[in-house]
C-alpha cells in the first residue's frame, strides 16, 4: 500500500495521519482492518517500565596532568573504567559503595541510590561528584582526581542499554512461606500478591511480533530524546513458543538501544529502587510503526485478551521455576487473577498511563514533522536460541 519514502514525504509536509496504537485498535473495532489500513500512515507504541540492563557511557575529558582512570565513583556509585583513560560506563543497577571515600554520607537515603539515580541526575542537569583513582604511567602521571561534573561539563554522555523492551515477560508470585524481594518488587508469601512488568497490548514489540518493521538503525523515542536500535538485546530469544497471532507466551525478543542522554528528559528516565533487591532504571521507550500494508494493522489490532503470560513461582530457587499456567493481560488489568484456585491481587510495574503518554508524545513529534522514520540497515535475527549455563557438570 505504501512505502517508507512516501510516508516520510507526508511527514515532511505535516500531512501524515498518525495514531497511537490504542487509537488504532479502537478504529479497527469500528471499521475493520482493511478500511483502517487505508486511513492511517504511522502507528506509535510506547512503554514506561523498569529496564535494569541499561547504562550510560561517559567521557569526562582529559585532565592536566592527564589521568588514566582505573577506579571511579560517581556520587559514590562505582563506574567501570576498563576502557580508555577517561571513558566510563555507569550501570543502572550498580549500587552505592563509599568504601575508601572521604566524607561519605551515612544516611539511609544514600544507601538506596544507584546508577539509575545518578544517570537521572545528570540528565536533569544536576551536579554529580566524581572521584577517580588512576594508574600512573609516563603518559598519564596523575594518580587521582576529585571534581564535580554535569552533563554540560563532560564530552559524550549517551545511554547504551544492552537489554531493553522485552517482548512479553512473566507474572511473579510467591507460593512460599516468607516474603521474597525480587526484580519485580516484593512478593508476599502464600500467593498474597502478583506483579507483572509489561504493559501488554500497547507494548512496542507485541505489535510487531516478528520484528518485520524494525531493525538495526531504526529511529525511536528513547528517554524523551531520539535514540536508535543498536543490535539485538542480550537474552534475545525470538524462538519462544508463540500463539497463532504470533505473540510469544513468555520472555522473547529484546533490543539493545542507544541514544544521546544530553537530549533526554528526566521525566522519561528515572532511577528507582526495589526494596532489598537494588536499584534500577524506569525508562520511556516508543517505537513508530509504518503502515506499509494491511498486515501491519492486523498485527497492531491485537488486544490484551489475545496475549498471554506465564505465572511464575519465585519461591523455587531455580533457573527454571514452576508456573501456575498462563493468564491474559486482560485478566491482569482487572487487578485480580486466579492462581491455584485462589483470587490474587495483581499490579503492574509498568506505568500504563506514562506508557500511553510516550506513544502520544511520539505521535506529536511525527505530526509536527520533527521525527521521521528510518529504514533499518539490517534485520534483528529471529533464530537465536537461549543458552543456559547449567549444561556443565561441576565436581
Amino acid at each position: 500500500m505504501r512505502t517508507l519514502a512516501e510516508i516520510n514525504d507526508k511527514i515532511r509536509r505535516q500531512c501524515a495521519v498518525v495514531w497511537t496504537v490504542e487509537e488504532l485498535k479502537a478504529r479497527v473495532a469500528e471499521v475493520g482492518v482493511t478500511q483502517t489500513a487505508k486511513e492511517v500512515d504511522v502507528i506509535t507504541t510506547g512503554t514506561f517500565e523498569p529496564m535494569e540492563s541499561s547504562g550510560a557511557i561517559i567521557n569526562i575529558g582529559h585532565t592536566d596532568p592527564p589521568i588514566k582512570i582505573r577506579k571511579c565513583w560517581l556520587d559514590g556509585v562505582p563506574a567501570y573504567a576498563g576502557f580508555g583513560a577517561v571513558d566510563l560506563y555507569l550501570g543502572a543497577t550498580q549500587q552505592v559503595d563509599y568504601t575508601g571515600l572521604v566524607d561519605s554520607p551515612d544516611t539511609e537515603e544514600s544507601a538506596l541510590r544507584g546508577g539509575g539515580h545518578v544517570i537521572e541526575d545528570l540528565i536533569a542537569g544536576k551536579s554529580v561528584h566524581l572521584r577517580a583513582i588512576g594508574q600512573v604511567t609516563d603518559c598519564y602521571p596523575r594518580g587521582s582526581f576529585d571534581t564535580t561534573i554535569t552533563r554540560e561539563t563532560i564530552n559524550q554522555f549517551f545511554l547504551f542499554n544492552p537489554r531493553n523492551l522485552y517482548q512479553n515477560f512473566i507474572v511473579g508470585v510467591n507460593g512460599g512461606d516468607r516474603p521474597l524481594f525480587t526484580y519485580l518488587g516484593p512478593l508476599q508469601p502464600r500467593l498474597s500478591n502478583a506483579v507483572y512488568s509489561n504493559p501488554g497490548a500497547i507494548s512496542p514489540l507485541l505489535n510487531d511480533p516478528d520484528l518485520k518493521l524494525i531493525g538495526i538503525g531504526t529511529q525511536i523515542f528513547l528517554g524523551g530524546g531520539i535514540g536508535y536500535i543498536a543490535w539485538e538485546g542480550t537474552q534475545h530469544f525470538p524462538l519462544q513458543k508463540r500463539l497463532p497471532n504470533r505473540t510469544p507466551v513468555g520472555p522473547s525478543a529484546t533490543l539493545a538501544l542507544i541514544g544521546d542522554a544530553k537530549q533526554m528528559n528526566p521525566k522519561w528516565v528515572r532511577g528507582c529502587y526495589f526494596k532489598n533487591y537494588g536499584s534500577s532504571l524506569m525508562l520511556g521507550v516508543g517505537i513508530p510503526l509504518p503502515v506499509l500494508n494491511e498486515e501491519v494493522v492486523n498485527n497492531c489490532a491485537v488486544q490484551d485478551r489475545d496475549i498471554v503470560v506465564p505465572v511464575v513461582d519465585f519461591s523455587i530457587p531455580r533457573r527454571v521455576r514452576p508456573t501456575f499456567g498462563l493468564v491474559s493481560y486482560a485478566q491482569l488489568k482487572t487487578g485480580r487473577i486466579t492462581v491455584d484456585g485462589k483470587s490474587v491481587r495483581v499490579a503492574p510495574l509498568a506505568s500504563l498511563y506514562l506508557s500511553r503518554q510516550v506513544a502520544l508524545e511520539l505521535k506529536q513529534w511525527i505530526e509536527r514533522g520533527e521525527f521521521s522514520l528510518t529504514e533499518p540497515v539490517a534485520a534483528i535475527p529471529m533464530n537465536r536460541s537461549f543458552l543456559p549455563q547449567d549444561w556443565r557438570t561441576f565436581q
